[in-house]
């Protein structure tokens, strides 16, 4: 129970890796506000985790929806000591077909929504000289993918806006890390052409895809006491794919 009573909020947490992250931080004792773009997803998420959990509606790429969510969390839950930056969208195509909005609203909504909650959240958690800042990246901002010139672009700036927040808040006992998931077993990864899921479990030395319980221990170890002395860091969390 390393997170009781401590208010953790999830980003993204209706569905995939961002369910199952709010599902175990609410089985170690935290009280989980279940961010999604949808109420209904949301509230769907805290009904099914329990533990004093709640759901909100947010479009995390508006700056103004999200000072509302930290201002609603903290009247209702209390003090946010963790933050998973975790809501993500994709617009795949190739980089001579993809149109202006599709890569803007990538960004807006997988970095730009990112700063957006660290910059409301750390206002509190300064205050209280403690937090846990952690925001799920990919190893396709590490490695790049064809197709995916938006979304690498936001998931490589996830890791540049992680190495300066750590900076920034370090000495007031906030640490801030990122996660870079393989591919993962969820909704957004179900389209995906069976030759190139059969290639990923051929060139995995562990032999498969993941799933979102491969993912959310590792964000609950750097979101815990026992990950104090590290920030600045990004976790691949792959199988082995990109060694």
């Amino acid at each position: 129970m390393r997170f009781t009573d401590q208010v953790v909020i999830v980003t993204g947490a209706s569905r995939g890796i961002g369910r199952e992250i709010a599902r175990s931080f609410a089985v170690e004792g935290a009280k989980v506000a279940c961010v999604a773009t949808r109420l209904g997803g949301a509230q769907k998420t805290a009904e099914e985790i329990g533990g004093g959990a709640k759901g909100y509606a947010c479009d995390v790429s508006d700056s103004a929806s999200v000072d509302a969510l930290i201002e609603a969390v903290q009247a209702d839950l209390g003090v946010p000591a963790v933050l998973v930056n975790n809501a993500g969208v994709t617009k795949d195509t190739l980089l001579m077909r993809m149109k202006d909005e599709d890569f803007d609203r990538v960004v807006a909504v997988n970095l730009k929504g990112a700063f957006n909650l660290i910059r409301a959240a750390s206002r509190s958690m300064m205050k209280a000289r403690y937090g846990r800042i952690v925001n799920i990246s990919s190893v396709v901002g590490l490695h790049g993918a064809a197709g995916q010139v938006n979304y690498a672009a936001s998931k490589a700036g996830l890791i540049g806006l992680t190495l300066s927040v750590a900076k920034e808040l370090g000495s007031r006992g906030i640490t801030c890390n990122a996660v870079a998931p393989g591919f993962i077993e969820t909704d957004m990864t179900e389209d995906l052409p069976q030759e190139f899921r059969e290639g990923v479990e051929k060139n995995a030395p562990v032999g498969r895809l993941g799933k979102p319980e491969d993912i959310a221990p590792a964000i609950l170890f750097l979101a815990s006491a026992e990950a104090s002395y590290i920030t600045g860091q990004t976790l691949t969390v792959d199988g082995g794919l990109f060694l």
